[in-house]
C-alpha cells in the first residue's frame, strides 16, 4: 500500500485490521454507478485486491453517477476503474473480466473471490448471480431500489451470507438513476463488505 494512504488509515484502523483488508480479494460484478463507486470506496478503505467484471465501455450517459471522467469516454470500464483505483493506491491489482456474465462462465468467475458485490443492471442477471454465488458459499452484497430522489430511505437487510441494501421499492425504469441515491447505495455496499471482512475482529474473536 502507498505509504501516505497507509499512514492515514492507521489513524482509524489498527495494523491487524488494515492488513486483513489489504490481503482480502473482493469481486465486483458490474462497474456502473454501484460497482465503480463501491470499488473506489473500498480502495480508500485499504482494499488492494479486486476482481473487476464488466464487458462495457464508458459512455456519456454514465458520467452523471458513475466513477468516471470525460477523458474515460470509450475506455473499457474495467481498465478505467483500475486506473482510478491506482490513482488512490498504486499498489492495487485486479483481475479484469471483460465478458458478459452467463450461466456458463459464472462458476469460474466466482472462484476468483470469496466476497462479491453484485452491481448488475438486468434483473435476470442479478438473480442468476446472487443465487449462483450463494450456492457456491460466497458472501454477497447486493442492491435493490436506488432510483429517483427523496422518497424512502435506503435500508440494509442481512440474510446469512447475503446483504441487501436499497429502498426495495423504486425502479430505474420508472425513475432516473441519479448520483445521490446511487452513491448512497454504493457506500452501503462498501460498508457491508468492510463489515464482512472485519466482523471477527469487531467481535473480538
Amino acid at each position: 500500500m502507498d505509504e501516505t494512504l497507509h499512514q492515514g488509515l492507521l489513524r482509524y484502523l489498527d495494523a491487524a485490521s488494515l492488513n486483513k483488508l489489504s490481503q482480502c480479494r473482493v469481486g465486483i460484478a458490474g462497474l456502473g454507478g454501484l460497482g465503480s463507486n463501491t470499488a473506489m470506496l473500498l480502495a480508500r478503505t485499504g482494499f488492494e485486491h479486486f476482481v473487476l467484471a464488466d464487458y462495457d465501455s464508458v459512455e456519456a450517459s454514465n458520467l452523471n453517477r458513475q466513477n468516471y471522467l470525460p477523458e474515460d469516454l470509450g475506455a473499457r470500464k474495467t481498465l478505467a476503474t483500475l486506473r482510478h483505483l491506482r490513482a488512490i493506491n498504486s499498489q492495487i491489482n485486479a483481475y479484469c473480466f471483460e465478458e458478459r456474465i452467463t450461466k456458463t462462465n459464472l462458476p469460474e468467475l466466482l472462484r476468483h473471490a470469496q466476497i462479491w458485490v453484485e452491481a448488475l443492471d438486468v434483473p435476470e442477471s442479478k438473480a442468476l448471480f446472487v443465487q449462483t454465488a450463494l450456492l457456491a458459499g460466497k458472501n454477497v452484497a447486493s442492491a435493490s431500489g436506488i432510483a429517483g430522489f427523496g422518497g424512502t430511505c435506503l435500508e440494509r437487510r442481512t440474510l446469512h451470507k447475503l446483504v441487501l441494501v436499497g429502498d426495495f421499492v423504486s425502479d430505474v425504469t420508472q425513475a432516473p438513476p441519479l448520483a445521490p441515491r446511487v452513491m448512497w447505495a454504493a457506500a452501503m455496499l462498501a460498508d457491508a463488505v468492510l463489515d464482512m471482512v472485519l466482523q471477527e475482529t469487531k467481535k473480538g474473536v
